[in-house]
């Protein structure tokens, strides 16, 4: 990988981290003992080194310019929280039991979304674990798991992490959450992660001091956009789809749902989500083993899971809102927002035959023409909630 820390062996460990602007940039190691270790920089604008005396558990800021300490972007274990050093880790230390496991089709796939923070009242990975034998006799076979991405804090919803490849350290850190993968598979449990590739949480995120991963030519709810498309894009790209990788490759994760991607803002040529998903197919080969990309959208477009040959993304399945969003209305009688758009048996059926309600027909609350038919989307494309 081309970002982050890989801990090699024998106390060796490589560092690299994108910051194509800075001058000088060096690794600022803090502990077992501290020293400062300067970094090259290459032509695309990545410092990297390689050293010894590099133990498991090392922390380290990056030193940028001399004058700031920052946080890995990339880091693995954030154990003091957002503000804190990073910590180096040894993926190759966990002792995996599931090298059997290939995995359940998405078909075949009931999903349970679960809060690490609130599912149980110790909030953490390890205190799951005893319950996933009650999960799995109700007829659970995969979890969904909400963002564990190290956010300010000890408990929150998750979508406003700021370190991605870091295991929040209240839930139990990159062990803990290794555990309880792997004593899903275990049962027969599949585990998808819910990620985030919208944006970034306002506190403790320094990727600025880093390099132009945000760009104001789009605007979301949460500030500028993640660049996905302006110049020096490539390494942003870079930057989450190997965060996927990370996930699949030293978690055991069996598919990633990705939040909100309407706010994932790309004109290029070759969406973001169509790169994402080529380099996953392409890591499902190299180990035999599918990986799955399900996707949350409120854009009604089914190119997101058509074929990439046939002009879509090529996304493995995703959410259908307008399932929910019918059968909410007929239960519960609220017509606010969104839900002023369904509120008939009719729009549960067309549902039920065709996946999205608005397929280019006039939206109300909208108030303009919203989707396009997914009438020849396979349903087992579609997660009905």
């Amino acid at each position: 990988m081309k970002i982050g820390v890989n801990y090699i062996s024998n106390d060796r460990c490589e560092f690299n981290v994108w910051a194509p602007f800075l001058s000088k940039v060096a690794v600022k190691i803090i502990s077992p003992e501290e020293r400062v270790i300067p970094m090259e920089k290459d032509n695309e604008g990545y410092w990297k080194t390689i050293t010894g005396g590099v133990i498991p558990a090392t922390k380290y800021f990056f030193l940028l310019d001399d004058e700031k300490e920052r946080a890995d972007p990339a880091s693995h274990y954030q154990p003091e929280g957002v503000h804190g050093a990073s910590q180096v880790v040894d993926h190759s230390a966990f002792l995996w039991s599931d090298g059997s496991w290939q995995g359940i089709p998405l078909s075949e796939m009931i999903i349970y979304e679960l809060h690490v923070g609130t599912f149980t009242p110790d909030g953490t990975f390890d205190a799951i674990i005893p319950r996933l034998d009650e999960l799995r006799d109700i007829g659970i076979n995969a979890l969904e798991i909400m963002p564990i991405a190290q956010f300010p804090g000890d408990r929150n919803w998750g979508y406003d992490g700021v370190y991605p490849y870091a295991v929040q350290h209240s839930y139990g850190g990159p062990e803990g959450f290794k555990h309880l993968v792997n004593e899903c598979h275990k049962r027969g449990i599949a585990v998808i992660l819910d990620v985030v590739y919208n944006h970034l949480g306002p506190e403790g995120n320094y990727l600025r001091d880093f390099g132009p991963y945000f760009t104001d030519k789009y605007k979301t709810p949460w500030g500028d956009a993640i660049n996905f498309d302006d110049a020096y894009s490539n390494e942003v790209r870079n930057f989450f789809i190997e965060n996927a990788i990370h996930w699949f490759r030293h978690y055991h994760v069996d598919g990633l749902r990705l939040d909100a991607i309407h706010a994932i803002f790309d004109m290029g040529a070759k969406h973001f989500l169509h790169e994402l998903s080529e380099r996953v197919e392409a890591f499902s080969q190299k180990e035999d083993r599918k990986f799955f990309l399900v996707a949350e959208s409120d854009l009604n477009d089914s190119r997101i899971v058509i074929p990439r040959e046939s002009g879509g993304h090529g996304i493995d399945g995703m959410w259908c809102d307008d399932f929910h969003h019918s059968l909410h209305t007929l239960l519960t009688g609220e017509d606010r927002g969104y839900y002023r758009d369904f509120g008939t048996i009719g729009h549960l059926a067309k549902s039920i035959r065709e996946g999205f309600v608005y397929a280019g027909g006039y939206s109300e609350f909208r108030k303009r023409n919203h989707g396009n038919s997914s009438r020849e989307v396979p349903a087992r494309q579609m997660v009905v909630f």
